[in-house]
């Protein structure tokens, strides 16, 4: 099978099977998915959703969140990984938002990635949800679902990015971007992956490589 149909065949599942695929994170506007992203960093959305009502509740604002101290902001994310680190983050993300972009979330990768905590994978994540931008974020899910059925064959995040963006049309990288996290989180899951119950079985390499060769052992 040729690299064209394996997309044709990945983007029809989903736009018949899960086409209004979104974010599992829970937010009202760029700055709290700002927010959100920067703490969902090797911790999962699920956790954070419970963390962010009552960090919200104290800091409504980008403009509040500057002028938190890290005591209580710490005191808010504690139970997330690495609290030390996105406390300042958050609080040095939101000082440059205030001053250097008139307190409103900007709208461009290059613009995001200068914020402290916001890498390419974040800044591609806001921009694609918030703003429908034709940006691929690459995490653990992407990369390995993408890998596995053969879409890519890449070493790097940004690799497989730009192998993404260059097969799939221009109008659904921002949605496809979930298909195959959603994807990864449920069913290509890491250690065994459920092809069972996979529609994808088809068209997968993994599946049609690996899984097939050990059951005709």
């Amino acid at each position: 099978m040729i690299k064209k149909e394996r997309y044709k065949f990945v983007i029809n599942y989903f736009i018949k099977n899960n086409p209004d695929a979104e974010t599992e994170l829970i937010y009202d506007n760029p700055y709290q998915l700002l927010v959100a992203v920067i703490l969902s960093a090797q911790c999962t959305d699920k956790r954070v959703n419970m963390v962010t009502p009552a960090f919200f509740d104290q800091f409504p604002d980008i403009e509040a969140l500057s002028k938190a101290t890290e005591q209580v902001v710490f005191s808010l994310i504690k139970s997330i990984s690495y609290p030390n680190n996105k406390t300042k983050h958050l609080i040095g993300m939101a000082n440059m938002v205030c001053e250097k972009y008139d307190k409103q979330i900007p709208m461009t990768v290059e613009s995001l990635v200068l914020l402290p905590g916001v890498g390419r994978k974040t800044a591609n994540v806001i921009t694609s949800v918030i703003d429908h931008q034709p940006n691929m974020a690459v995490d653990t899910h992407v990369f390995r679902v993408a890998n596995r059925i053969g879409l890519i064959k890449a070493k790097t995040p940004l690799e497989a990015e730009k192998q993404l963006i260059a097969q799939l049309p221009k109008d659904l990288v921002h949605v496809a971007h979930h298909w195959l996290i959603l994807h990864g989180r449920y069913v290509c899951v890491a250690r065994k992956p459920k092809c069972n119950i996979c529609g994808l079985k088809p068209v997968c390499k993994y599946y049609n490589t690996v899984i097939i060769a050990d059951f005709k052992k």
